[in-house]
């Protein structure tokens, strides 16, 4: 085959969004997965208003059957509980939604196709490096090797990113990360439209972890229940995901149906990389997006929004880099990261940091669902649906957290 113009590596939210916008604007783009599709990944299968807008722009059918809609959030701690709409937006829609990973990739890389774009499943890239710099791609597929020299490439491999380590990319070791672990389990309750959260999670020997346990229901009869903790806290090494789960699952409320024959899939579980915590995210000839940047909102550990968001972004810098002939425009990439997530995720990772104490969260979660004021900012702050002109509240809601924790359950937004 000729060489594509821009190679993107990796089929997942991200890259197949960097190729159907790459495509629609005129590119020769080659998208390569290395597994095959349908495949599943480790993933809540939630999706916020931000990734469902993504979605919309690209075309996505949400009249879909196996797509369910989410009207907002239920959470609760012990006895507490309150249930919050998603908040009306004048630029995303009041719903979110869930849906299968291993059903939304491969529709996503789909759409890549109808725009243009060449996709070739069971295909690694390898990255071929001379001196630190990028020089070409090994494409390995049934057992042969075939060498490209494309123009630009888009690492968007996930997490892991084999291919963005060799040129040098690694995550920061003071930034937080996640660890996640997920099944499937079969529910009555499977239509509910919220998404549920437990803001107080407990290990078997009854220890307080920093984090979190959910219940996304997906409409079918079935329902993805899952725990993350972050690594934020002394002794993190030590959390047995797989025991921490089952311990969550089994103090699920009674409305979920869950028994011994409900679960229907093995826990699965991984690591989070969050805030942007993996750089270099630019090259002389590339770029890396989604959770292979570290793209993951520590507020929620939610990722697939901004594997989109990225995705689009890169092929926005990518067109004006390739259409201006000067390779130097590709570092706009990086101040555009930082024009539009860096104030937002350094208070994410501020709060991720002191929520590593459990006194502090039992304290947060305790006096913040007896104020549903306070809630209704707190998931637009965590979910990242500030309007332009509420930016400064994020600063805000932090501070009104600390204080909570200082002073006392009267925080007052002003």
């Amino acid at each position: 085959m000729s060489d594509p113009r821009v190679l993107v590596v990796g089929g997942g939210p991200g890259g197949a969004s960097a190729a159907y916008w790459l495509a629609r604007r005129g590119f020769d783009v080659l998208l390569v997965e290395k597994k095959t599709y349908p495949r599943d990944k480790t993933c809540g299968d939630g999706l916020t208003p931000r990734a469902v807008r993504q979605l919309i722009d690209m075309g996505f059918d949400f009249d879909r059957e196996d797509v369910h809609k989410i009207v907002g959030l239920r959470a609760y701690a012990g006895d507490l509980r309150i249930e919050l709409p998603w908040p009306q937006h004048t630029v995303y829609p009041d719903w979110g939604a869930t849906l299968r990973r291993a059903d939304l990739d491969m529709q996503v890389a789909t759409y890549a196709e109808k725009q243009g774009a060449v996709v070739r499943q069971s295909t690694e890239a390898i990255a071929v490096v001379e001196d630190g710099e990028l020089v070409g791609v090994d494409l390995k597929e049934n057992g042969g090797v075939e060498r490209i020299s494309p123009e630009m490439v888009v690492i968007a491999d996930g997490s892991l990113t084999r291919f963005g380590r060799k040129l040098g990319t690694a995550r920061r070791r003071d930034y937080p990360y996640g660890l996640g672990v997920r099944g499937y389990y079969e529910s009555s309750n499977s239509r509910d439209g919220f998404l549920e959260s437990q803001l107080n999670i407990y290990d078997k020997e009854g220890r307080a972890m920093p984090g979190y346990g959910w219940v996304f229901p997906l409409g079918d009869d079935s329902i993805n229940v899952g725990v993350g903790v972050i690594s934020s806290f002394r002794g993190w090494k030590d959390v047995n995901t797989s025991r921490l789960m089952d311990a969550y699952a089994s103090s699920l409320p009674a409305y979920w149906g869950l028994d011994e024959e409900s679960q229907l899939t093995k826990p699965v579980g991984g690591k989070l990389p969050m805030a942007f915590s993996v750089g270099p995210k630019s090259g002389r000839n590339w770029l890396a997006i989604g959770d292979a940047a570290g793209a993951v909102n520590p507020f929620n550990g939610e990722g697939i929004d901004y594997a989109y968001e990225t995705g689009r972004l890169a092929a926005e810098v990518i067109e004006d880099t390739l259409g201006s002939g000067d390779p130097g425009r590709l570092r706009a990439y990086d101040q555009a990261l930082e024009d539009e997530y860096g104030a937002y995720h350094r208070v994410a990772r501020a709060f991720v940091i002191a929520i590593g104490n459990p006194v502090m969260m039992r304290t947060l979660t305790r006096v913040g669902l007896r104020s549903r004021p306070l809630m209704e900012w707190v998931l637009k702050v965590m979910a990242n649906l500030l309007e332009p002109d509420e930016y400064g509240m994020q600063e805000r809601v932090y501070k009104a957290v600390e204080a909570v924790v200082r002073l006392g359950p009267d925080p007052v937004l002003k």
